[in-house]
């Protein structure tokens, strides 16, 4: 077998082997549960700020960057319901409510984070309330994330049709960007991802240690969807299995693959860094035993001329 094969086979290995017996089925369910259950928190929380703040199309610009990549029988029926909670008023945002749906969204930054550190393989060295200061932080920026894009995409037409007259370039340039649809949500899939392999499990790790996990599991997210998708058009009867219940039960099978992909995701990074350093640590080990055994036989050979040296004599 190859090298390179040989590699890939230990790394997906230990990668699966890990995941299977570290809990990592009952952490996907943990993560697919904790995400739903934050995910109308979140919105909520996120549409108080967002009103603090002006930026009135915060609600638009999280269903579209949420559900864009959804299979559609799945999005739909969540959407709409986002969409009649976001517009029911509300009070302030310092109001019960509000700081109650934030701290709810919290849960779900702490289930990735907890089934990160499983598969990172790192113990938290963090105390519980800085961790969960930790995911409202997380859950904050998140908010001011897509209020900023919101305010992006309504500012940024006004600003391109006012100086297309002696910027002729930026209106093409709009359009193109304009048109990327999908392609703005995996851009910001990507940075989260990024974000989330980088600050939220203990320990520390570069951007090129996190990076083949992220790649991996925005691909398999991809055809883990489509695959879902076309199974739910041709060969689904989950509607006369669950009845009304069958949105609910049918968005949780969907996000408990979505969890599974995650934490694999995290799996492969992990495996790939101790791969890493056993080879480190097998090289510097090598080194100075090879050099012994070297010194050994330059010794022996200036040994055994010494003695041809004598009996010459």
């Amino acid at each position: 077998m190859p090298t390179s094969l040989r590699i890939l086979y230990r790394v997906v290995f230990d990668a699966i082997w890990h995941f299977s017996e570290d809990d990592g089925w009952a952490m996907a369910s943990h993560v697919a549960l904790s995400t739903l259950l934050a995910l109308f928190p979140f919105l909520i929380f996120g549409t108080a700020l967002a009103s603090f703040l002006g930026a009135d199309q915060f609600a638009d610009t999280a269903v579209h960057l949420i559900f864009d990549t959804w299979p559609p029988s799945i999005a739909e029926p969540i959407s709409r319901e986002v969409v009649a909670v976001l517009t029911i008023p509300r009070g302030g945002l310092l109001t019960l409510s509000v700081l109650a749906a934030a701290y709810f969204a919290s849960n779900g930054v702490e289930a990735l984070r907890v089934s990160l550190n499983r598969a990172y393989r790192v113990a938290e060295t963090r105390y519980w309330y800085m961790t969960r200061l930790a995911s409202l932080g997380f859950v904050v920026v998140g908010v001011l994330a897509l209020v900023v894009i919101s305010i992006a995409l309504v500012a940024v037409p006004i600003a391109v049709k006012e100086s297309g007259t002696w910027l002729p370039w930026l209106t093409y340039i709009y359009s193109v960007v304009q048109n990327w649809g999908i392609m703005g949500t995996i851009i910001v899939l990507f940075v989260g991802l990024l974000i989330a392999h980088l600050w939220m499990p203990a320990g520390h790790r570069r951007i090129m240690d996190v990076l083949p996990g992220i790649i991996l599991t925005l691909l398999a997210w991809s055809i883990g969807a489509y695959a879902f998708a076309r199974y739910l058009a041709a060969f689904a009867t989950y509607v006369t299995t669950y009845a009304g219940l069958a949105s609910i039960m049918v968005a949780l099978v969907f996000l408990y693959i979505v969890g599974v992909i995650f934490i694999l995701g995290a799996e492969i990074n992990a495996a790939i860094l101790k791969y890493r350093v056993k080879h480190i640590i097998r090289d510097r080990f090598r080194e100075p035993r090879e050099q012994k055994v070297l010194g050994d036989k330059g010794d022996e050979l200036s040994d055994t001329r010494k003695e041809r040296a004598n009996i010459r004599r």
